[in-house]
Parts: structure tokens; sequence; C-alpha cells
């Protein structure tokens, strides 16, 4: 093969091979997360109430969100170590990248030669994720490692956390990482090459989708665990678990593929081979069959569900008529904090006599943004799919739009968390203004009025 071929073949692979294309995407999810933090907090939303999230021992219940306490510090800490954690692990895969690209120079000759670099890297980066000392983030490390064993053996009748919830679904969009690392293990292996994925035969065929299905497996079983809840009244936690059972049947369907194309080379020749439709082929349609199923479900659950819209909800009332004004209040957890909270201890809003066609009575974020993110939602769900079908990226020169399909996907969910969280906050309000409790939780103070912030004005009232 002459020199142009092979850039023509491999010259992404050669600039950019796949352990390090996994390398950016987990830097890019670290540095989604910390913004998520960050933008829930400028909003005033309290992420921290809401998920749950332990920062210290040092703050008491009964100090308030005021703008320079101690727990809008502790708030701020919170997402400025997830920045350095970003800012750190990009700095060291930059590193690796940098020498590997010096060390090979772009000759395919001295990819796999230097192919140990990535790997050297990815172990260390392992060892200190684990290490036991108290150096490099300890702290964060070790609620990572503990967020994930609860997540995965956490006994069946123990109750399913908001946080592991989100913890869970970021995951989810992590899936074809997980898968590209499985891959990227087997290039480093002897014999493959970091320039092209190695061929599945037989039942390694079946190793790619298992992997990529473990997140949707553990999303699964939290739905599972609450809908046999004894507390559980509700078929909710049912409808979700079907939702992520239908991404099982995309998943190996696709890795099934190979044998559609199979078959029809032995029909058709190998010219079969090149083309990118199979509607002829019984298992091509059953894919596409469930891959509408799962990327429309899906959809639909984000908005009416995740995100408590009622664009697409049986029966809505959202259609601009007047409804009697209620009051939200936004109440303090045991965190002893207002879930929401601008300038102030605790915030009241008033739900929306009118609101637009297909949204909700209670908004937080300004208007604009919940169409816009519900149109991204159905776009980016639409290739969501894509990214779960690994016969479509089995070969090198589609890796490209691959990896920029996986960049969206952690973009969408990055928007995602947003509103999701949201809802919660908005959630918890209304059930405790259900049952009475406006007040804050494990304190004997005695109620005070409720005041809106300019702020909260300016995104509530129409």
């Amino acid at each position: 093969m002459s020199e142009p071929d092979v850039d023509l073949e491999f010259g992404y692979s050669l600039s950019f091979p796949l352990p390090f294309r996994v390398f950016a995407l987990t830097s890019l999810g670290i540095l989604a997360w910390a913004t998520n933090l960050h933008g829930l907090d400028n909003f005033g939303v309290d992420a921290v109430s809401a998920l749950d999230l332990r920062i210290g021992d040092h703050y008491s219940p009964s100090q308030r969100y005021w703008p320079d306490s101690p727990r809008k510090t502790d708030v701020t800490v919170l997402y400025k170590n997830v920045y350095r954690i970003f800012v750190t692990y990009t700095v060291w895969c930059l590193m690796s990248w940098t020498m590997f690209r010096s060390l090979s120079q772009g000759d395919p000759a001295l990819v796999d030669v230097f192919g140990y670099i990535p790997a050297v890297f990815a172990l260390v980066t392992v060892l200190i994720l684990l290490l036991p000392f108290n150096v490099l983030f300890k702290s964060e490390r070790d609620k990572f490692l503990h967020a994930i064993r609860r997540c995965i053996s956490s006994p069946p009748g123990s109750p399913i956390y908001f946080a592991d919830v989100v913890f869970a679904d970021v995951f989810t969009s992590l899936a074809k990482v997980l898968g590209d690392v499985f891959i990227s293990l087997r290039m480093l292996l002897p014999g493959n090459s970091l320039l092209e994925p190695p061929a599945d035969h037989g039942w390694t065929r079946w190793i790619m989708p298992t992997i990529m299905s473990i997140p949707y497996l553990v999303r699964f079983r939290q739905c599972v665990i609450e809908w046999l809840s004894a507390d559980n009244t509700s078929r909710r936690p049912l409808a979700n678990a079907v939702k992520y059972a239908t991404a099982f049947p995309v998943m190996y369907l696709s890795a099934a593929q190979r044998l559609v194309v199979s078959d029809l080379i032995n029909e058709k020749g190998k010219q079969a081979a090149d083309e990118a439709w199979h509607g002829e082929h019984p298992l091509f349609r059953l894919w596409l069959l469930f891959a509408a199923i799962n990327s429309l479900y899906s959809f639909w659950w984000d908005v009416t569900n995740d995100w408590g819209l009622e664009l697409l909800k049986p029966g809505s009332k959202a259609s601009g008529r007047p409804l009697p004004p209620r009051r939200l209040v936004l109440p303090h957890l045991h965190s002893g904090t207002a879930l929401l909270g601008s300038h102030r201890p605790v915030e009241e809003v008033e739900e929306r006599a009118t609101y637009p066609f297909g949204l909700r009575p209670t908004l937080l974020y300004p208007l604009p943004v919940y169409p816009l993110l519900v149109f991204l939602n159905l776009v980016l769900r639409l290739t969501w799919s894509i990214k779960l079908s690994s016969h479509l990226h089995s070969k090198s020169e589609g890796s490209v739009a691959i990896f920029l399909i996986e960049v969206a996907e952690i973009f969408r969910r990055w928007m995602w968390v947003f509103v999701r969280v949201e809802w919660e906050v908005i959630k918890k309000a209304r059930e405790s203004r259900n049952t009475g409790r406006t007040s804050l939780s494990d304190t004997d103070e005695p109620d005070f009025e409720m005041i809106t912030t300019p702020t909260m004005e300016h995104n509530i009232h129409p």
C-alpha cells in the first residue's frame, strides 16, 4: 500500500488513535459535570441538596443559604474541585498524546511501536484512581468509586437515591466510550494495530454490546428495585425499566448485522459488503424497528417524565388556559439549604396562571431555553441508536463521524442534567407543599415570609 493510500485510510488514526479519543471524551465528561454544578449554582438551583451530595461535616443544618455563608463556599469548592480534576486530567492526557505524536511522527510503521504509551498512561490513571493515599483529590476519587459500588451492588431493598439515578444515566451516555475502552485494549494486544479495530469472529462479536449494555443494565436494575419497593404505588418505574430494556435489542441486533452482511455476500457477491442499506434482510429491518422504538420512547420519556414538560403528555392542559395561581415554596431539606436560592435563604415562586403550550407552570430557567432543548434533544436522540450500533463504526473511515456523535451525546446529556435537576427540585417542593412541610426541616426556627428575587420574577412571570 502506498503512503498516500495509508494516509487516506488511516490519517485520522495516525494523529488521534482510539485510546486518545477515549481520554478526550472522558475529559469532556468531567468538564460537563463541572459546568453542570457551576451552572446550577449560578441559576440558584441547589444541586447539592437535590442530589444529596456530601461535601463536609462542618456545616450546621441551621445555617441558611446566604451568598457568603460557609454553605455557599462549599458549593463553590465542589465544582472548583471538579474543574481542577478536569485541568489535571487534561494536562496528563495532553502529555501522553504529545509524547506519542513526537515519537511516532505520523509514520504508520511507528504508530504500533509506540502504542505502549497510551497503555502506560491509562494504567497509571487507573492506579491513581485506586490510590489509597490522601493525594490527588482523594475525597473526590473515593466518592466516585463509592457511587459506582452503590449503583452496581446496592441491596435490592435499599432506596434508590436521585444522585445514583443521575450518575447511572450519565454513564448510559458514555456506553460507547466503555466499548471503545474494550476495543482499545484489543488494539494493544500483539498482532493488532492502533490503525484499525480488530475483526470480530464468532462469539467475540457479542462482547462489545455486552460491555456497552452495562450502564443500561444498572439503570434497569434501579428501576426494578424502585418498582418492587414496598413504598411504591406507581407503574412509572416499570415503564422506565422498559425504556432501558429497549436499548438491549438495538445493541445486540447491531452486532448481528455482521451475519446479515455474510448472508448477503453469499447471495449477491462481495459488493454487498460496501452497501449501507440491507432492507431486504429481516434482521436489518428488526434492528431498524428497535432503533426507532428506543429513540422515540427515550425522547418522550425525557420530555414528559424527566423534565416534567406537558408537550407530549396525554390529556395535557398546557394550552395557555388560566389555572388558579398557587404558591410554590422551595423548602430546605436535611442539608438545611433552600433547594432554590439566588440571594435569599429560601425562595418562593408562584406557579404561572398561564404558561406556553407544552411547558409547565413553574420554570426556573429563561423561557426560550425549553423549546431549544426539546428540539436539540429530539435531533440528538435520533442519533442515539447510531452510537449504540457497533456495526456502523467498525471501520476506521467512520471514526471521525462516530467521535463527533459521541461528543454530541455528552452535550445532550449535559443539557439534560440542567432540566432534570430543575424538575426534581420542583417536584420536591410540590410534595413538601402538599404535605404542609414548608418550614425548615429538623429545626425549631419559626416560619418567615417567603419572597421572590428579581431574577426569579423575570424567569417565572410571563
